[in-house]
């Protein structure tokens, strides 16, 4: 068998395992009833819907979401129809809800939609807007690491094998001249693929030198003593790349137009309060935080987080056509066509009702 088969069978099994603990719960755990928006009596049902479920992560780079659920703007926004939601731990988990109907739309980061997209033979979703950008950091021991050219020889954690992060450390670390093996993660630095919750707890008892790692997992290690050797936004183009798109499943784009338009518009006034509301934006999206997981984050986590991440409805498809490009070197993933994987047309129209200009899909549309 070919290496790279071999390898693409692994990623697929290894993608697949989420699914696997998670598909007992549906797919995700599903959050406690909303309080703070229900359904208003009399309101008329946006497309004759009796609701609209929407996925999305209990994590900071989810901010849209976590806001949008907690203030209200998604139920606002469907009238009569009723807001449903459901957490996810993992990209792949949220993929397969989507894929079998268990929610509509979803907040996800790039490389579970690019994958999700490619392995349907781009028939499953679409992106329909972004929601974040930033908040990824190389977090480091102190005492061990000082400078880039002391990362070789030590333990690096990514979140998951192929995942956003661990492309985007693969590729920082091939740009280095060290060379890396991406499914064992063995070579001149040894890539440790580690769950987000066990990260801090390994890296304080010393097993791990560092991490690549989205927010808070990188002020939960900064508050364990490490420090910040890069943020990965000064490795980009104006400081921005995609960590949050929003998409949803094709299917339910095409039947339910009006639906999708009013969340969007929903995602969209959402990131406008949190612009303009900050301090507020940020305690809501930790009472949500709180709901999902049942522990709020502390303040000296959740600042330096918050403060990481930039909120935008620009999907930056630039950026995501380059992740798609770095997995493809790193040998994570084939040439893949995303033609036809954005599709902006709604959230344009939302954009011109508010007076704002269009946003760009970097050739990758449905046109």
């Amino acid at each position: 068998m070919p290496a790279t088969t071999a390898l693409r069978r692994t990623l697929a099994a290894l993608a697949a395992l989420p699914l696997l603990t998670l598909t007992a719960c549906g797919y995700g755990s599903q959050a406690q009833e909303d309080d703070t928006a229900r359904v208003a009596a009399g309101a008329e049902k946006t497309d004759g819907l009796d609701s609209v479920r929407i996925g999305y992560f209990g994590n900071i780079t989810h901010a849209t979401a976590l806001v949008g659920r907690q203030k209200g703007f998604f139920q606002q926004e469907l009238g009569g129809t009723k807001a449903t939601y459901a957490t996810f731990n993992a990209g792949p988990s949220e993929i397969e809800a989507l894929n079998s109907g268990s929610i509509d739309i979803g907040w996800i980061g790039p490389s579970p939609a690019i994958n999700g997209y490619t392995r349907s033979g781009g028939k499953n979703l679409r992106i329909i807007a972004g929601s974040a950008s930033g908040g990824v950091k190389l977090v480091v021991d102190p005492g061990k690491i000082r400078s880039v050219g002391d990362v070789r020889g030590k333990r690096i954690a990514t979140p998951q094998l192929g995942n956003t992060q661990d492309v985007a450390f693969l590729n920082w670390v091939a740009e280095q001249g060290w060379k890396v093996d991406p499914q064992s993660g063995r070579g001149d630095v040894t890539v440790v693929r580690s769950d987000n919750k066990v990260t801090p707890d390994a890296y304080r008892a010393g097993s791990l030198d560092g991490a690549w790692v989205p927010e808070p997992t990188a002020s939960r290690l900064v508050a364990e003593g490490g420090k910040v050797l890069l943020d990965e936004a000064d490795l980009w183009p104006d400081k921005k790349f995609v960590i949050t798109n929003v998409i949803v499943s094709q299917k339910f784009l095409e039947e339910h137009p009006k639906a999708v338009e009013a969340v969007l518009r929903a995602s969209v006034d959402a990131n406008e309060w949190i612009t303009d509301h900050p301090d507020e934006a940020k305690a809501a999206a930790n009472r949500q935080l709180e709901a999902d997981t049942g522990k709020a984050l502390p303040a000296g986590v959740l600042d330096p987080a918050w403060e990481s991440i930039r909120l935008t409805d620009d999907p930056l498809a630039a950026t995501l056509d380059a992740q798609a490009a770095h997995a493809v070197k790193a040998g994570l993933l084939d040439e893949p066509d995303l033609r036809g994987i954005y599709d902006l047309t709604l959230l344009n129209k939302v954009r011109r009702a508010k007076g704002e200009p269009a946003l760009d899909d970097a050739g990758l549309g449905i046109g």
